[in-house]
């Protein structure tokens, strides 16, 4: 069994436009989904089968909005009843994949709340086998929310998983989680400086696992994602689909690693097949598995000077 917890989860609403013009209107479509990085990543499990549990504070009636619609899912969700409501976020994506986003801080979480939300979750990995706590954090959260989290999972022996960015992460590290999930641009953030290439990203990672974490997936976007664990470290890239929206492409990818065993060159095949076919989706649904292609996904040694396509001057 697989529990996420988010605790800063949404209601994602996907509005899509042909060309996005400030100050004019606009005809649009839209779609209303479950979001929140761990919320999606439970999605994904449980659309393939997966046991799988998420636990989020919730709020509200956008709260209770957004419970109902991952139960129609049949995402088993355990929620941790919080004072202010759920935030709510919005997605402009244009006709050639341009993404804008909009999205609200979510409402405070006091420390009681946090202590009851890690307490949930000790409980659920006492049966799990991962605990993956993902995700921004709401206002007045402390930092150190997602480490907590990380020692509650590690104290009743399940194997924990992070994936979040800036502060969060730093002492997300410092808890020694068995997996770190940023992408290339928050791995840059962690460590102050530009990660050009392959080679660069490559030597930031064997710093994070000197420092105790165990495996870190590192999402790199149109250049696939790079593995490295004890038994080693590869790199895996598929074709470049038509982008309807990366919008929890990198919660798929995170989903399709753990889904797959969580270690190993063929978890990494199934974490690219499963971002790949995010992109290729509209809004902030998560792939299904007659959407994934693993048989096009290439997994091959490290190649160290490869320049990375989305890589900051």
């Amino acid at each position: 069994m697989i529990a996420t917890v988010t605790p800063n989860p949404s209601l994602d609403r996907t509005v899509a436009v042909h060309t996005l013009h400030r100050g004019e209107v606009h005809r649009a479509r839209a779609r209303l989904d479950p979001g929140g990085k761990g919320v999606n990543v439970a999605r994904v499990l449980a659309a393939a089968g997966h046991p799988t549990t998420a636990l989020l504070p919730s709020g509200g009636p956008e709260g209770a909005h957004l419970s109902a619609l991952l139960r129609r899912e049949q995402v088993p969700v355990a929620e941790v009843p919080v004072r202010g409501a759920t935030r709510s976020n919005l997605t402009v994506v244009e006709g050639d994949g341009t993404t804008t986003k909009l999205n609200e801080p979510g409402a405070a979480l006091d420390p009681s709340e946090a202590r009851e939300l890690v307490g949930r979750a000790a409980r659920l990995a006492e049966g799990a086998d991962w605990l993956a706590t993902c995700g921004s954090l709401p206002a007045d959260a402390p930092d150190g929310l997602h480490a907590d989290l990380v020692e509650a999972g590690r104290r009743v022996g399940a194997r924990t998983a992070v994936d979040t960015s800036g502060p969060a992460l730093e002492r997300a590290v410092e808890a020694r989680p068995d997996l770190v999930k940023p992408n290339h641009d928050e791995l840059a953030a962690l460590v102050g400086r530009p990660l050009p290439t392959l080679g660069s990203v490559l030597e930031v990672v064997h710093g994070l696992r000197e420092r105790g974490v165990g495996a870190a997936l590192v999402s790199l976007g149109a250049d696939g994602a790079l593995l490295v664990e004890e038994g080693g470290a590869w790199h895996a890239h598929g074709p470049a689909p038509a982008v309807l929206s990366t919008v929890g492409a990198g919660d798929a990818l995170l989903a399709g690693f753990l889904g797959a065993g969580g270690s190993g060159p063929q978890a990494l095949r199934s974490a690219v097949a499963h971002g790949t076919a995010a992109v290729g989706l509209p809004g902030s649904r998560m792939p299904a598995p007659h959407d994934l292609h693993p048989e096009t996904v290439h997994v091959t040694t490290v190649d160290t000077a490869l320049t990375l396509t989305g890589a900051a001057p």
